[in-house]
């Protein structure tokens, strides 16, 4: 399985337009080779350099496996979007206080959609799904504020 972005390359640095210095939207995500018998997808997208511990942006689940691609600034049809920690559902942009901080774009392939609550948080939904897990990858991207 994998996961890319038009918007930039691996360990590469993520556009400013993707952040709180831009105009704030999520960058496109292209998905691939996700494994037969993959019933849904989950996205997780975190800083763990946040001062206060690792800083959790996006969380989506309920992805249709047959997904390949996540459109700039919106979540797929019909996924769920879980709480970031900003205490609210949906996308928070990226947005370090400052240095340079690498965010994990986690997907996740099930072998069953679930059916959780919308504001559930993306270490209550791991802790629900980790043995549905059946692959992931994961993109790596960097920001340095100036």
């Amino acid at each position: 399985m994998k996961i890319t972005s038009p918007e930039f390359a691996a360990l590469d640095q993520i556009p400013t337009k993707y952040t709180c210095d831009g105009t704030e939207v999520s960058p496109a995500l292209d998905i691939a080779e996700v494994p037969e018998g993959a019933e849904s997808l989950v996205l997780i997208l975190e800083d763990p350099d946040a001062p206060g511990g690792t800083f959790v942006h996006w969380v989506v689940f309920n992805i249709d496996p047959l997904t390949v691609r996540i459109n700039e600034g919106a979540a797929p049809d019909a996924a769920v979007e879980g709480t970031n920690s900003g205490g609210r559902r949906g996308y928070i942009s990226i947005c370090p206080p400052s240095g340079t901080h690498r965010y994990f774009f986690k997907l996740y392939a099930l072998n069953t959609a679930v059916d959780l609550p919308e504001f559930i948080t993306a270490d209550q939904l791991m802790h629900r799904v980790k043995k549905h897990v059946i692959d992931q990858t994961e993109l790596v991207g960097i920001y340095t504020r100036r």
